[in-house]
């Protein structure tokens, strides 16, 4: 049984059989409880983000060398204590790519966004976490994004998506619609605990934050 909440109303899908082959799409602010089709816990979830550069226009010198610019977009998970970030060694990234406990493993860094499906994945054992790890926030900021002048307007088909990684099955997505033209970080997701449950919350926030230091003191 899959429960999305929208606002105030929850609603719940019983079927399994299509639960099992469903995703999701959530719209911004939905939440959606992470559970298997058939009512059980999840332990092992992948969180995969991706997004593409923006077609520029430059005249000749776009048509020669191609356009498209490069964007290095890097995602980021906060670990979080109690709802908040207590140590920096909780954030896992390019230069951290697994937190201490073992549960949360960054694959690496994509510099470009080119090409199909996820950019970056980051997998979560839930089971691993120790206890009062209760939040964890997943955020994409540009490397250098003012110096190379570039922002989220430049970049498009924006996404994250869970994936239950014992079976491969996607269990929801969300798609970040918005115009984030002049915003060099973005707070997309968050996977949260409520009593025994952990769920997703489809955030999509955008920030002015300039590296992921400043954008990390939003959950100090």
């Amino acid at each position: 049984m899959l429960i999305i909440e929208v606002n105030s109303y929850t609603f719940f899908l019983k079927n399994n059989l299509e639960v099992k082959n469903m995703s999701v799409n959530l719209q911004k602010g939905q939440k959606v409880n992470l559970t298997k089709s058939d009512g059980s816990k999840l332990s092992k979830i992948m969180v995969g983000l991706g997004w593409d550069a923006v077609e520029q226009s430059g005249g000749f010198l776009s048509r020669v060398f191609g356009g498209k610019k490069d964007i290095d977009c890097d995602a980021s998970v906060f670990l979080c204590k109690h709802g908040n970030l207590k140590e920096s060694d909780d954030i896992v990234y390019y230069h951290n790519l697994e937190h201490r406990s073992g549960a949360v493993k960054h694959m690496g860094d994509n510099l470009t966004g080119e090409g199909e499906g996820d950019d970056e994945e980051i997998f979560v054992d839930l089971s691993k976490l120790p206890e009062e790890y209760d939040r964890l926030v997943f955020v994409v900021n540009i490397y250098q994004a003012v110096e190379r002048k570039q922002h989220f307007g430049m970049i498009k088909n924006a996404f994250i998506r869970i994936v239950d990684n014992e079976t491969n099955t996607e269990l929801c997505r969300y798609n970040l619609s918005e115009n984030y033209e002049g915003m060099y970080a973005m707070v997309v997701g968050e996977v949260y605990k409520k009593g025994d449950t952990w769920k997703f919350n489809a955030v999509g926030s955008g920030t002015k934050d300039t590296g992921l230091k400043d954008l990390s003191q939003r959950f100090v």
